[in-house]
């Protein structure tokens, strides 16, 4: 397990589209066992929905995950869930560790700090067929919330979906 105070989380500005973009490709990519995902013209998977992030920083919110001063990985979050008739709900968009820095701590300390650092109630969904995904997600919401969450499954196309629900324990301002 690593030092609590070596995981960060950075909010992240414009500037860092570059860097950011770069790691969509290898998430995306690490999704591709999972999801029928298409390479474009260009080599690239892309992500469209990047740039709305810049523009809606009420509704969404994108952090870089920082081991030390090294990048470890992205965490993206909306308001507003697919899973959830609340407008208000925070929903875990996306999420990535780089392989480096997995299985040692980081992606739990930095979903921690997600959810401390945006109060409100919150959904994570991962696809059934990432057994990897949902085993992560089940440990660490269930570490979380001292096993005070909730667990359905939603159907989907072409995959059913894990959906867990809770609140975020912080007692700090809302974002």
């Amino acid at each position: 397990m690593l030092a609590s105070d070596a995981v960060t989380l950075e909010r992240a500005t414009p500037d860092m589209s570059p860097l950011l973009e770069n790691l969509l490709e290898l998430y995306i990519h690490d999704l591709s066992e999972i999801f029928a995902v298409e390479l474009g013209p260009d080599g690239r998977f892309g992500y469209d929905k990047l740039p709305l992030y810049w523009t809606d920083p009420v509704g969404r919110h994108i952090f870089l995950i920082k081991y030390g001063s090294r990048v470890a990985g992205f965490a993206m979050a909306t308001r507003g869930s697919p899973a959830s008739q609340s407008p208000t709900d925070l929903d875990v968009a996306e999420f990535f560790v780089l392989r480096a820095f997995r299985h040692v701590g980081v992606g739990r300390q930095a979903a921690f700090m997600l959810w401390d650092t945006i109060r409100g109630q919150w959904v994570v969904r991962v696809a059934e067929t990432n057994q990897t995904g949902v085993s992560f997600w089940s440990d660490v919401i269930r570490s979380y919330t001292s096993g005070v969450f909730g667990e359905s499954t939603m159907a989907g196309a072409p995959h059913a979906w894990r959906v867990f629900t809770f609140a975020s324990r912080a007692m700090g301002a809302m974002c």
